[in-house]
């Protein structure tokens, strides 16, 4: 059986991506959870995930001992194993389009990265109202967001970014949750994907957990003393 290794579910947006796309996909996997304690080498996240991955970084899939680890490397190794599970959209353009947006994600959107930390348990209205006022950034890359999901939602009719749901969705899932926990201002067509995000059954599996977790890393929160 397929193992994925994943960090804290209420932190690890890199995580929540593949195990979404797991879950929702009906594929079987061993969940190996690696809880978050420092990132420093000596820690024992560090510790336990370079037995896996040279990288030292979460998530990583283990396949009858072949690891693959970076969100990108282990979406298309699983579209590759299961091509019936439609990871991505079966129309060459649909397919390459989806695949742009999710290499965008990959490397871009550092703004909302850094000023907005992915955090499922807190509604952060402030720190997000202050965030959109002092960083601009943060307003440009919620604005590409908004865009992007947008048209693809025009162009493929919904309700999911490509009709149906795809690694697209699994990898904008965590954005999803910072806009919303954030108060980030979105139009009205972006709020209603957001609650069908947080509506499919493998997010509101990963949420649960996430939420039962109970753990508080003031390296995760730096705009709060506790939980």
């Amino acid at each position: 059986m397929l193992e994925l290794y994943i960090g804290n579910k209420n932190y690890s947006s890199w995580s929540m991506r593949p195990w979404v796309l797991l879950r929702q996909a009906g594929i079987a996997f061993e969940e190996v959870k690696v809880r978050f304690d420092s990132f420093d080498t000596d820690s024992r996240f560090k510790e336990a995930v370079l037995q896996v991955n040279p990288a030292g970084r979460v998530p990583v899939l283990v396949d009858d001992g072949f690891a693959v680890w970076d969100t990108l490397a282990i979406v298309e190794y699983v579209a590759e194993k299961f091509p019936d599970r439609a990871v991505w959209p079966t129309d060459a353009k649909a397919r390459a389009r989806a695949r742009s947006v999710c290499a965008e994600m990959h490397s871009g959107f550092s703004a909302l990265r850094t000023h907005c930390p992915m955090n499922l348990e807190a509604s952060l209205p402030q720190a997000g109202a202050l965030a959109w006022r002092d960083h601009p950034a943060v307003r440009t890359d919620v604005q590409r967001i908004v865009s992007m999901w947008t048209r693809l939602l025009e162009e493929h009719g919904g309700p999911m970014l490509f009709g149906q749901f795809s690694a697209a969705d699994a990898y904008f899932a965590p954005v999803c949750f910072r806009l919303k926990n954030y108060a980030l201002p979105v139009p009205g067509a972006i709020a209603d994907y957001i609650r069908r995000v947080e509506a499919l059954p493998g997010v509101k599996a990963w949420v649960e957990d996430a939420l039962a977790e109970k753990d508080f890393l003031d390296f995760e929160e730096p705009y709060r003393t506790a939980r």
